[in-house]
């Protein structure tokens, strides 16, 4: 599946927006339009870091464990946890459990507090030219782009971990800094004036 899917309802979608139940919905309601604000660009660093190595479903599936165990998300209240709190989330089957993931959510949470002006403004200034060119086939989606190797670079010059360019791409695509929908796709123009005013 290399272009967009017709899918029972009748609406064509990017092809991995049909491939569960759990990726249609998100395709549809969540992937590629903008996100705003500290705690939700935090979120999704986050969940983005947790997901390196694993299939997006599996941390989809285990998102309210991840909002559970790291305090909705609350940059202060995450940027405070300390070792007893990484061994307690080291049992928490709700989310992830690798040690490096966890302490590197937390130690963003310190870098996201240092930042002057906040994680909503850094990350926002890296978003993609909205006049890009729309991919008709998933093989003309990059994996890293200029915009998300400067992002990474900035992040991790902040002190952020697991966020390197692929990644960064990845946060891109999903908090809608760049619309990655297929031409075809029924959610393209979803992030349609993406660059704050």
């Amino acid at each position: 599946m290399t272009g967009a899917v017709l899918g029972p309802d009748g609406l064509l979608r990017c092809g991995w927006g049909e491939s569960a139940d759990d990726y249609r919905l998100y395709h549809d309601t969540e992937w590629g339009r903008p996100v705003h604000g500290d705690a939700a660009l935090f979120e999704r660093i986050s969940l983005e870091a947790f997901q390196s190595g694993l299939s997006w479903i599996t941390i989809l599936r285990r998102r309210e464990g991840f909002r559970a165990a790291f305090a909705g998300f609350d940059i202060a209240a995450v940027a405070a946890y300390g070792p007893a709190d990484t061994e307690r989330l080291l049992q928490d089957t709700g989310i992830i459990r690798n040690r490096a993931k966890i302490e590197a959510t937390v130690a963003n949470a310190r870098a996201a507090l240092d930042l002057d002006g906040g994680l909503d403004e850094l990350v926002w200034r890296f978003a993609a030219d909205p006049a890009r060119p729309a991919p008709r086939t998933l093989a003309e989606v990059p994996a890293v782009t200029p915009e998300s190797a400067a992002l990474a670079k900035e992040l991790k010059k902040r002190g952020f971990r697991f966020v390197g360019p692929t990644t960064a791409y990845a946060l891109m695509q999903a908090c809608g800094l760049v619309d990655d929908h297929l031409a075809d796709c029924h959610a393209r123009g979803a992030a349609a004036g993406q660059r704050p005013t």
